[in-house]
C-alpha cells in the first residue's frame, strides 16, 4: 500500500497494513501538507517595541503579543473593537486562489502521501480573535444578533476556502478549534450545538460536496460535542491529551465511527520523561484506538520546548509507535486488532 492508501484505509476502517503515521524523520510520515502561501501585498498597519517577547498585528488586524520566545501567544486587541467596526471590516485574502498554487505544487511532487490541506481556523476561532476571547464569550450572551452577523461574514469566506483547497488537490482540510478547558467546554454544549453547529455543518456539507474529508484538532475536554462532531462530517480528530478523555472510553464510545490522530499525551504521559510509561501508551493507542480495522493515526508533538519534552522522551515515543503499529499480514489483519 502507498502511504495515501494506508491513511485512506485507516480512516474508512477497511483494515489498513500498518497503522498510519505523521512522525517526524527519520520515522514514518505518510502525510504531504499544503499551507495558505502569506498575501504578498499584505503589510501590517502598526509595529510594536517590547522589552521582552514579542507583539505583532496579523492579517486580520489583531494584535498578538507573547511574554517568550517560542509560544503561540494569544490576541490583546482584537480587529473588533467595536461592533461598528464591522460595517467597514475587509476580510483578509484566504481565499484567495493565488494563495493556495504553492499547495498544489507540494501535492504534486508527492502524489503517493495523503494531501492534508491546513485551512485553519473556523469560524469560532476566527470571532473569538477578531474580536478577543473573553469579550467574545460575553457577546455570545450579550450580543447574539451581532454574533450573528459576523458569522454570515466568516462562515462563506471559509466555504470558499474548502473549495480551493479541493481545487488545488486534497484529499482532507484540517481546521484548529480549541474547544476545551481540562473539564469542559468553553461554553455550554447547549450554546454550541444551537450556536456553532450549523456553521460547522453547513462547512462540512462544502466539504463533502468537494469530495474532501474534515480534520479537526482541539485541544481540552470535548467529549460533550464528540458525537455532534461526527453527526457533523468529521472524520478524523486530532487530541493532544487522549489521557484527558480516557484511551479506553475513547474506544469504547467513539471507536470506528471516528478516527483519532494522537501523540502520546502531551500533559500527563511524554513531558513526565518515564520511557516505560511513554512506551506503553504510545502501545494502548495502537491497540485500542486502532482495533477497528483501522482508527488510529500515530503522531507527534511539534512544540517540545513549550511543554518541557526532550527530543529523546519524543523519540522514545515515535519508536514505540514504530514498533508497535508495524505492517501486518492479510491474515492478521483479517483477525482484528492493531
Amino acid at each position: 500500500m502507498t502511504p495515501r492508501e494506508i491513511v485512506l484505509r485507516t480512516i474508512r476502517f477497511e483494515g489498513p497494513e500498518r497503522v498510519a503515521m505523521s512522525l517526524p524523520p527519520p520515522y514514518p510520515n505518510d502525510f504531504v501538507w499544503g499551507h495558505l502561501a502569506p498575501d504578498p501585498g499584505w503589510r501590517p498597519r502598526r509595529t510594536f517595541e517590547v522589552e521582552r517577547g514579542a507583539k505583532w498585528e496579523d492579517e486580520w488586524g489583531n494584535v498578538w503579543a507573547r511574554v517568550d520566545e517560542f509560544s503561540k501567544g494569544q490576541v490583546v486587541e482584537g480587529a473588533l473593537r467595536d461592533w461598528s467596526d464591522l460595517d467597514d471590516y475587509v476580510m483578509p485574502s484566504i481565499d484567495d486562489p493565488a494563495r493556495y498554487e504553492e499547495a498544489r505544487q507540494a501535492f504534486a511532487r508527492e502524489p503517493e502521501r495523503y494531501r492534508l490541506g491546513g485551512l485553519g481556523h473556523f469560524p469560532f476561532d476566527v470571532m473569538r480573535y477578531l474580536r478577543r476571547m473573553d469579550v467574545f464569550l460575553q457577546d455570545l450572551a450579550a450580543n447574539p444578533g451581532e454574533v450573528k452577523r459576523l458569522r454570515e461574514r466568516v462562515v462563506p469566506l471559509l466555504a470558499r476556502c474548502v473549495e480551493n483547497w479541493a481545487r488545488v488537490g486534497a484529499d482532507a482540510v484540517l481546521i484548529w478549534e480549541d474547544w476545551g478547558t481540562q473539564d469542559r467546554l468553553l461554553v455550554s454544549p447547549r450554546m454550541w450545538r444551537e450556536v456553532f453547529k450549523p456553521d460547522y455543518a453547513s462547512l462540512c456539507e462544502v466539504a463533502r460536496r468537494c469530495g474532501l474529508t474534515v480534520w479537526m484538532h482541539s485541544c481540552g475536554y470535548i467529549r460533550d460535542i464528540i458525537p455532534d462532531l461526527i453527526e457533523c462530517g468529521v472524520s478524523v480528530l486530532q487530541l493532544d491529551q487522549p489521557g484527558l478523555f480516557g484511551v479506553d472510553r475513547l474506544a469504547e464510545a467513539f471507536g470506528g465511527k471516528v478516527a483519532f490522530w494522537c501523540p502520546v499525551d502531551v500533559q500527563q504521559v511524554l513531558p513526565t520523561g518515564d520511557i516505560a510509561r511513554i512506551e506503553a501508551f504510545a502501545r494502548e493507542l495502537v491497540e485500542k484506538l486502532g482495533a477497528f480495522d483501522g482508527g488510529f493515526i500515530a503522531g507527534f508533538y511539534q512544540d517540545m520546548p513549550s511543554i518541557g519534552v526532550k527530543p529523546e522522551w519524543q523519540d522514545a515515543a515515535c519508536r514505540a509507535f514504530v514498533r508497535c503499529g508495524g505492517r501486518r499480514t492479510p491474515a492478521e489483519r483479517a483477525g482484528g486488532g492493531s
